[in-house]
């Protein structure tokens, strides 16, 4: 048996006491906020919960900082939207990419976009709506060698077949009509690609994508945010309840600001309970009937 000297032993202890003190040094205390609001604009944070605001008051007050600070008046508004992906019976909804055509554009740049076609009349089609590069199976080749590279791509269904060589290399930017860029109509298919937002879900719950300029009519920059959302909310069915969480703005020189989601989020039509107070009717009658 191997005894350890007593000085060892106490040395141990001593040092055992020095860690548990100094981990409970590191534990900071956490701080409950006060339900109540601050008196004026100048007060510590963390004593108090985060205010939201009105996305049209939200928009003014960004308006104001940029007065205040005399940065760009031009600079990008944007938002980061944090996500419910939870379902039931442990299951999630999967990390997604939209892209969506906003009612007021905020920048001249243009997407590249290939449209796959074996159809002449449709690859003028193409040609005439700003396709930047028009073609059949032979492009397959030249894309999987990194020859041809664009932004998007689209096709007609006809030639979806000849394209299966393509799916492992172009992923998500595979033709689907799931992400609208398989059909027929190719001009529409052109103008959501070319001028449309595109935006994913990073970290499993988190969307960042700028909406607007910050010169921009404030109508202007809460339409862009409205279309951005409920294209971001159809992606989670409605009855497992909204997939928006939180939501916060702010330009590229400014702090963000939380925004009050009531009036944001598309509203929820209330079908299942008319339909189930229908079925009670109908039974009530059948059963008045039989007696």
């Amino acid at each position: 048996l191997t005894v350890f000297p007593l000085c060892l032993r106490t040395a141990k202890k001593g040092s055992q006491k020095t860690k548990q003190e100094e981990t409970k040094k590191k534990q900071v205390p956490r701080r409950r906020p006060l339900m109540s609001k601050p008196v004026d604009d100048v007060y510590l944070t963390w004593y108090y919960e985060r205010p939201s605001y009105d996305v049209e008051e939200a928009v003014g007050m960004l308006k104001k900082f940029q007065e205040l600070d005399f940065t760009n008046p031009k600079q990008y508004v944007y938002i980061n939207v944090f996500l419910d992906m939870a379902l039931q019976k442990k299951k999630k909804v999967d990390p997604f990419a939209s892209t969506v055509l906003l009612p007021y554009r905020f920048t001249d740049e243009v997407n590249k976009v290939l449209v796959f076609t074996e159809n002449e009349q449709e690859a003028e089609i193409a040609r005439e709506n700003g396709a930047a590069v028009v073609g059949g199976v032979e492009l397959v080749k030249w894309i999987l060698e990194d020859e041809i590279q664009v932004d998007f791509y689209v096709a007609v269904p006809a030639i979806m077949p000849k394209l299966i060589p393509l799916r492992n290399k172009l992923r998500r930017k595979y033709p689907s009509t799931k992400r609208n860029s398989l059909g027929h109509d190719i001009p529409k298919m052109l103008q959501l690609f070319r001028e449309g937002l595109d935006y994913m879900v990073q970290d499993e719950r988190v969307i960042k994508t700028r909406i607007a300029r910050l010169d921009m009519p404030t109508e202007q920059i809460v339409a862009n945010l409205k279309t951005v959302i409920h294209d971001i909310c159809t992606f989670k069915p409605s009855t497992y309840g909204p997939l928006v969480q939180k939501l916060v703005i702010r330009s590229a020189t400014s702090e963000g600001l939380l925004l009050n989601l009531d009036g944001l989020l598309p509203q929820v039509e209330k079908v299942e309970e008319e339909t189930s107070a229908e079925d009670d009717e109908e039974k009530h009658v059948q059963e008045s009937v039989s007696t």
